[in-house]
């Protein structure tokens, strides 16, 4: 049994050689706000939701990347509205958002 009922890890990878990366498309920052989302709906007390940075998770290719667990459901998004369709959708749900899922 996981600790969390979801830990959620944004990539926040920085390549140092140029090549596309998940900061590219400010990928902290969108931690950031997910982080205070799930503050602000209380999904952060009794061990529910945890998000945290991760480096690097070797998909930076295919956009930027979240990764929830225990499901090990990856995703990609655009903007707040994608981040905040996530939270909602899964994170209070219990649904994967399909469009935003990667393979």
């Amino acid at each position: 049994m996981s600790y969390y009922k979801h830990h959620v890890f944004f990539c926040t990878n920085q390549r140092s050689n140029g090549d596309t990366s998940c900061q590219d498309f400010h990928a902290a920052e969108m931690r950031d706000y997910a982080k205070q989302r799930c503050k602000e709906l209380g999904l952060h007390k009794d061990q529910q939701v945890r998000i945290n940075s991760a480096g690097c998770l070797n998909r930076c290719e295919l956009g930027p990347v979240v990764v929830i667990y225990p499901e090990a459901t990856w995703y990609t998004w655009v903007d707040k509205t994608d981040i905040d369709e996530i939270i909602e959708s899964h994170l209070v749900n219990g649904k994967p958002v399909e469009r935003l899922l990667l393979d």
